[in-house]
């Protein structure tokens, strides 16, 4: 059976998450890699983007994915760290882009439906249906870590990848039981569908 691979990055100055996962044609998901890039919080500005930009690119050659799915920068109450977060966002695009691969911009609210169901799930919700989809035994650590694999798996189920088939069930790869919570979603999704028909 065909996969794709995609590399998911969770966009940061202090921890940069990234996650490397196979899906399948029928949605089954297998991590691949994954973990955390570091840079200290005295380190100048421009050295901590060139030391993200330099694992992204390692990542990048050793894993060779075929898409690029970044959580995309939304509005925080501290600056500073959405500004860190856009420009990691900047340098992983300029990195995708540089060797023509496609790039999806997903929110932190699609990234949540998509893994668990509910689009207000938080971070100990997010790692452990990551967990379950993966069929790990625990959640990735840290947060950072598990969010980038729920981006890269998010990006596979819901933007159409070459290969995957299926919408977007929330959660679930082959053979999968929804939980009462997916189960709901799926329905008011099914609903606001046929409320929008003419």
């Amino acid at each position: 059976m065909s996969t794709v691979r995609v590399l998911g990055i969770d966009p940061g100055l202090t921890r940069c998450g990234f996650g490397v996962v196979d899906v399948a044609a029928d949605r089954r998901a297998t991590l691949v890699t994954v973990g955390v890039i570091r840079t200290p919080a005295d380190m100048p500005l421009e050295q901590r983007l060139l030391a993200v930009g330099a694992g992204i690119d390692e990542v990048l050659d050793e894993f060779l994915p075929v898409s690029v799915a970044i959580e995309r920068v939304f509005a925080q109450h501290n600056l500073r760290t959405v500004m860190g977060t856009a420009q990691v966002s900047g340098v992983a695009l300029h990195l995708a882009a540089k060797r023509g691969l496609p790039v999806g911009l997903h929110t932190p609210s699609e990234v949540k439906a998509a893994i668990t169901g509910y689009g207000s799930a938080d971070k100990r919700q997010v790692g452990t249906m990551v967990a379950r989809v993966l069929r790990l035994d625990e959640p990735p650590t840290p947060a950072d870590a598990a969010d980038a694999l729920a981006i890269a798996i998010c990006h596979a189920w819901r933007s159409g990848v070459p290969g995957v088939t299926g919408g977007s069930r929330p959660g679930v790869a082959a053979g999968g039981a929804l939980t009462r919570a997916q189960e709901a979603w799926l329905a008011a999704e099914r609903g606001s569908r046929v409320a929008r028909r003419p």
